[in-house]
């Protein structure tokens, strides 16, 4: 990129953050200058709304954030869900059932649903409902539990498909070939068992797309760090797409250029060219 972008977004787990879950301070600092030369920051995340606030409590900025891959559009600093993008119970009844008859052989699979709420600060056990048997990856964090029936009758922004015996790209290779992309946009973001299910044409991307309309800047000003296939369609929609050294291969093979890993600073090692 010639000029110095004026969108600057990065995922987080992988990505901004190292391995010990911490913005280190030589990128804490250019983030700041870039904040200082006016360029617009944000996240991208496949966390929900909720799971940023420790993030942004190590940041200069409260941005609007681009969360739950993309469903949701969120204003950190007024603690305001500006958009979202939900998927149908119907939906997520036929997904189901079409990711059970897929891993039948595997051990099927559990149920999770994020719904969307009004705040980063709504109850988590009305916010993040699970079924029977579903192994929570993130037990600190709280949640509710329903029969599958009822964690599937109310429209999400996110649905999670879990199965303890698999990793995700093993579930992904089984499950989306049985997902009609019409319906349903499935992902992954990490290597456990944990497949994301997303309202169609419901990516990162879209969410970088829309925040970079909010703010009138050009598709070509705008750069972007990632390290999972779901970070793919955004570092391909973004000017210049960035892949962390310890990003996947097809996530690498899908940026323009490849950075260090999230330990070495990968990220701020490219936004030091400009700030």
């Amino acid at each position: 990129m010639e000029h110095a972008p004026q969108l600057v977004v990065s995922d987080i787990d992988g990505t901004l953050l190292n391995s010990q879950d911490r913005v280190i301070p030589r990128l804490r600092e250019v983030i700041a200058r870039a904040v200082r030369s006016g360029a617009e920051v944000a996240l991208a995340t496949g966390r929900p709304h909720r799971w940023i606030y420790p993030v942004l409590e190590q940041l200069p900025v409260r941005p609007v954030c681009v969360t739950a891959n993309g469903a949701v559009l969120y204003d950190s600093g007024e603690d305001k869900v500006l958009r979202a993008h939900e998927l149908a119970p119907e939906t997520m009844s036929d997904v189901v059932a079409a990711a059970r008859g897929a891993l039948a052989a595997h051990g099927g699979v559990a149920v999770a649903c994020e719904r969307v709420g009004t705040s980063a600060f709504d109850p988590e056990d009305e916010t993040f409902v699970i079924s029977p048997g579903y192994v929570h990856t993130w037990a600190e964090q709280g949640f509710g539990v329903l029969t599958e029936e009822e964690v599937v009758s109310e429209p999400a922004v996110k649905m999670i498909l879990r199965n303890d015996n698999l990793t995700a790209p093993q579930m992904y290779g089984l499950i989306a070939p049985h997902v009609d992309e019409s319906k349903a946009h499935v992902t992954f973001s990490m290597n456990e068992g944990l497949i994301e299910v997303a309202a169609p044409g419901v990516t990162k991307a879209l969410g970088v797309s829309t925040l970079a309309e909010l703010h009138g800047i050009e598709q070509t000003r705008t750069v972007a760090f990632g390290d999972m296939p779901n970070d793919i369609e955004m570092l391909r929609w973004v000017g210049f797409g960035v892949a962390m050294g310890n990003a996947r291969d097809e996530v690498k093979a899908a940026a323009d250029h490849v950075t260090g890993t999230n330990d070495e600073g990968g990220v701020a090692q490219v936004l030091e060219r400009w700030f």
